[in-house]
């Protein structure tokens, strides 16, 4: 097979993370184009030995590295929340901001973006942190926790204020799920599934979307009760027992792209423990 027949299918994708890079719809595909340029001026200098999206993803990093290529004018602006997100990874700093999109946007594991970044896996998760420690400082927010566990719920509540954030509430119930939510009205929701009562966090966050709009992430060991389909779907899915770490990030991407989180305070030490179901 060809290099560009086996190439061809991750362009789309290179494109989408060249624009969320740059911020710009055409900046971003002229380094797209100017890659690509470069693999058929240069086709052995493609590196053979890495998966060849991996390959791809370095090249590209090289051309942003090396060339100069200006935005085309006369860009149309995106809507408000794109236009939001496109601000918050321009505060970002360019290495930071690599690391970020290449790990939750285009999914990439840890030592691949090592390999396109020409660096170890060590400095790709210290990118990491510092990424996500930036939003954290954009972004603060209250969140509401609906968890009928005391020992997950304090876990719960030590992560989202070590993030920076406040803890609007914590609630067992239904009921005082969708109480504590109309009377606070949170950025951010941290739902389990099977409450105390034998309510259901699934319904919980139904009655507070009826409400206003709020991003959620469900934390649970009932995982396959969330896939089906219905309303509301788990964009943020972490199954217990869950890793601290792994929260964290959940929550900096979900307010991430959520218009309405704030700029705000500064964020504290993190810590690596995990919690258990």
């Amino acid at each position: 097979m060809s290099l560009s027949a086996r190439i061809a299918p991750f362009v789309p994708f290179l494109r989408r993370y060249a624009r969320a890079l740059t911020g710009s719809q055409a900046s971003g595909d002229a380094y797209a184009v100017a890659t690509l340029e470069a693999i058929l001026a240069a086709p052995d200098q493609f590196p053979a030995k890495l998966d060849p999206r991996v390959g791809l993803y370095r090249v590209f990093h090289a051309v942003w590295a090396t060339a100069q290529v200006p935005d085309a004018a006369g860009a149309v602006a995106g809507d408000r929340r794109e236009a939001v997100v496109r601000e918050r990874l321009g505060r970002l700093l360019p290495r930071t901001r690599q690391a970020l999109l290449l790990t939750m946007l285009e999914g990439f594991a840890r030592q691949e973006v090592a390999d396109i970044l020409d660096t170890t896996a060590a400095d790709v998760q210290e990118l990491l942190e510092e990424a996500l420690a930036d939003i954290d400082r954009q972004t603060a927010t209250h969140v509401l926790i609906i968890e009928d566990e005391p020992i997950i719920s304090m876990d719960l509540e030590g992560i989202v204020r070590s993030l920076g954030h406040t803890v609007a509430a914590v609630a067992r119930t239904r009921k005082e799920a969708v109480d504590a939510a109309r009377r606070t009205e949170p950025g951010l929701v941290l739902a389990d599934i099977k409450l105390a009562d034998g309510s259901s966090g699934i319904d919980a966050v139904k009655d507070i979307l009826g409400s206003f709009s709020v991003p959620v992430i469900f934390i649970t060991a009932y995982p396959e009760r969330l896939l089906t389909g219905e309303r509301p779907e788990p964009t943020f899915l972490i199954t217990k027992p869950f890793q601290t770490d792994a929260v964290k990030a959940a929550i900096s991407q979900a307010l991430f792209f959520d218009t309405r989180a704030s700029v705000a305070g500064a964020m504290t030490g993190t810590d690596g423990r995990t919690a258990r179901a």
